[in-house]
């Protein structure tokens, strides 16, 4: 993975590869972080010299995480939740042939304490450099088909006997391929089959393809193993909806606030006051502010991680990747060496475009877009470090996931009902205490003209997807009528 990251996720790009689970990828610390157009990785390592996992998921599925387990630098484990359905992601790199027998027993211990942690009604798909080979021909293994590479060997067999346990099915010898889109490693002669995706036996129908992708140079020997599963899940939101967004920061300029005014009395049929109905005066509002103001495209905005992703270092990892390529097909020395020196070529073009990238980057901090740069650079940092951005479902009184809306809010009304009617010893402490009843002033309008003075604009908007810029914008109206609503909810809560 070193200096690779952002190569990977451009492969993943072309080859639209939602999720990818990698190995041996030598990066120590136990974290997440984004790797450029819009992929994540969250890796386990321990050594930077050695082994190392890790998993690469696309942009649409990051806020779908719902837990990330590390086990081990060989072993980590996601846990999504997509439309309803709870799918697990399991990262695996076996130790080698030559390693000792106490390593291998390790390895395979955790793997199967991952799977016993994992309900039998949630789909897994391990993904894995599992350093064995399974071999060609069925032999009777349920778990397998009969389009393997050349012979079973010891490892292998411990993959076959895994699956066995587990009731998995090793999805890449189902599928009858050429010999090229099976073959998983290659270095120097030798052409073999180490790398596997494994599914529940019961959910291999839902896998349509599987083989190997050719022409790629992220890693010297391995290759890419790609499968396509269909889960059957609730039909998505037009995700493109769900993103646009009102342009209320319009409202710094003058211009823009005056053109608002005016559009928002038009609405109100000429009045100034606002109506006294909240419900009313709050559509109003975002109407005339999505008319007014517009509303962003819904897009994502550029990757300030990779923004020395420049067309410079493109070129030369395409060209770096027809070399591998053509040295794949015919393995010359020339054809070689004409690789060899791409490879180097593609280090001293990204090494150049980041020391541009950021020498602009220093260059501008003086200035106050340079400084909003930074904090923004900072923030994203820190959300991507994040394993899971937001909670999006919640688990019973026994420990099981609940993904339905209505099973979480009944959740919510059991643990609050429980809460509430707890016996709480606080409550000995006040009983002697005689109540004082008095009168509670109303809200003034010069309270509210201060607060909405105080308040900083910028924020992030609430529910009511209204911020504290239009209020500001509307002046006295804003405060005439935010004033009539607080004294409103006072008078009722106090006569409630």
């Amino acid at each position: 993975m070193t200096g690779k990251g952002r190569e990977l996720a451009d492969m993943m790009e072309r080859r639209k590869v939602d999720i990818l689970c990698v190995q041996e990828t030598r990066w120590k610390g136990s974290k997440a972080r984004s790797i450029g157009a819009g992929f994540k990785l969250f890796y386990y390592g321990v050594d930077s010299k050695r082994n190392g996992v890790g998993v690469v998921l696309k942009e649409e599925f990051v806020r779908n995480v719902l837990e990330v387990k590390r086990v081990s630098d060989r072993v980590m484990s996601l846990k999504l939740e997509i439309e309803g359905v709870m799918l697990n992601v399991v990262s695996g790199y076996a130790p080698q042939v030559g390693c000792e027998l106490e390593e291998k027993e390790r390895f395979w211990s955790e793997l199967d304490e991952v799977m016993e942690s994992i309900p039998t009604g949630e789909r897994v798909v391990i993904g894995a450099d599992f350093n064995g080979h399974v071999g060609e021909g069925n032999t009777g293994d349920e778990v397998m088909g009969k389009f393997g590479v050349k012979e079973r060997n010891l490892e292998g067999q411990m993959v076959v006997d895994f699956a066995k346990r587990m009731d998995m099915a090793v999805v890449n010898t189902y599928f009858q391929k050429r010999e090229e889109h099976r073959v998983t490693y290659k270095s120097g002669g030798r052409r073999t089959q180490v790398d596997y995706i494994l599914c529940r036996r019961g959910n291999l129908k839902e896998i349509s393809d599987c083989k190997v992708v050719v022409g790629e140079s992220v890693a010297r020997q391995h290759r890419m193993v790609v499968c396509r599963m269909t889960l059957m899940v609730c039909k998505k939101k037009n995700r493109s909806e769900i993103e646009k967004k009102t342009k209320w920061w319009k409202l710094k300029k003058e211009e823009c606030c005056e053109e608002f005014r005016q559009k928002l009395r038009q609405a109100l049929g000429g009045q100034v006051v606002l109506p006294d109905d909240w419900e009313t005066t709050a559509e109003v509002i975002r109407k005339t502010g999505r008319k007014v103001l517009g509303v962003s495209s819904g897009r994502r905005k550029e990757d300030k991680e990779t923004w020395w992703w420049n067309e410079e270092v493109q070129d030369s990892i395409q060209g770096k990747r027809l070399a591998k390529k053509k040295w794949d097909m015919d393995r010359t020395e020339e054809n070689r060496q004409e690789y060899k020196e791409l490879q180097r070529r593609v280090k001293r073009e990204v090494s150049k475009a980041k020391q541009k990238a950021y020498d602009e980057l220093y260059t501008r901090l003086d200035t106050r877009e340079g400084e909003k740069d930074l904090y923004r650079l900072a923030r994203q940092r820190d959300r991507d470090g994040k394993d899971v951005q937001q909670v999006r479902v919640i688990k019973d009184g026994d420990g099981r996931v609940l993904t339905s809306e209505e099973s979480v809010q009944r959740r919510w009304k059991e643990y609050f009902e429980e809460l509430m009617n707890e016996e709480n010893e606080s409550e000995k402490r006040v009983e002697g205490v005689n109540s004082v009843e008095q009168k509670v002033d109303k809200i003034r309008k010069d309270e509210v003209r201060k607060a909405l003075k105080r308040m900083k604009s910028g924020k992030a908007v609430g529910p009511d997807d209204i911020p504290v810029e239009v209020w500001k914008c509307l002046g006295e109206a804003a405060v005439e009528f935010l004033a009539n609503l607080f004294n409103r909810v006072l008078e009722t809560t106090i006569g409630g």
